[in-house]
């Protein structure tokens, strides 16, 4: 399956210019999803963010590919990851989820490609203002940013741990409900079983006194 991904987001920032894409698949049994970023320019950043929301035991296979084919990134049975790598050739990146391994299973994977490339925009200086001080301002933008990146992953890992809490608790629920139900037929069954015994002796001995 092949499904190529244009940017849902592309906004310039003081330093960089980002391309992302986030999303939410629901990857069936026996099935192989791909997706694709652009690298346009060499050396861009690209980062590549995953987690397995719901399904089977929270895991998937993954892989990354470069230009070529050449296998950049990939792992088997992985519940989530968070990568940050260089394009080092222009072209196309493919990342492949394989669920070929579940039978019946269908998975929900959110996941994220963001694209970005490092050059770094210079500000406007400011009439008396010194060369320290407009370096000083970027360095607590770069920090901020950074700090903004850590916060939104940090919200995604706990999104994941609730979704998998969700799915483990629903899962429990229905476990419950069914072993509940299995006794209650035992108790019936058992009930029904006696009766029939108690009747048969009944029977059986009033035949023999007649």
């Amino acid at each position: 399956m092949k499904l190529t991904l244009f940017s849902a987001g592309l906004f310039a920032c003081l330093f960089s210019l980002v391309s992302a894409t986030a999303l939410t698949y629901k990857i069936g049994a026996n099935e192989k999803a791909c997706f694709y970023a652009l690298a346009e320019k060499k050396g861009s950043k690209i980062a590549f963010y995953f987690a397995v929301q719901s399904g089977g035991s929270f895991d998937i296979n993954y892989a990354v590919t470069g230009p070529g084919d050449k296998v950049i990134l990939e792992g088997e049975k992985e519940r989530q990851g968070d990568f940050v790598f260089t394009a080092n050739e222009v072209g196309e990146y493919k990342f492949c989820f394989d669920n070929e391994m579940s039978t019946y299973s269908e998975k929900f994977v959110d996941f994220e490609i963001s694209v970005e490339d490092e050059v770094r925009a210079q500000l406007p200086s400011k009439q008396g203002s010194t060369p320290e001080q407009t370096t000083a301002l970027e360095e607590s933008i770069y920090k901020v940013s950074g700090q903004l990146s850590t916060i939104a992953r940090n919200q995604k890992y706990f999104r994941t741990r609730e979704n998998r809490n969700f799915s483990t608790v629903r899962s429990t629920e229905s476990r419950i409900v069914n072993f509940s139900l299995i006794q209650c037929l035992m108790v019936i069954c058992m009930g029904a079983l006696q009766v029939f015994v108690v009747r048969f002796f009944f029977q059986g001995a009033r035949k023999g006194y007649v």
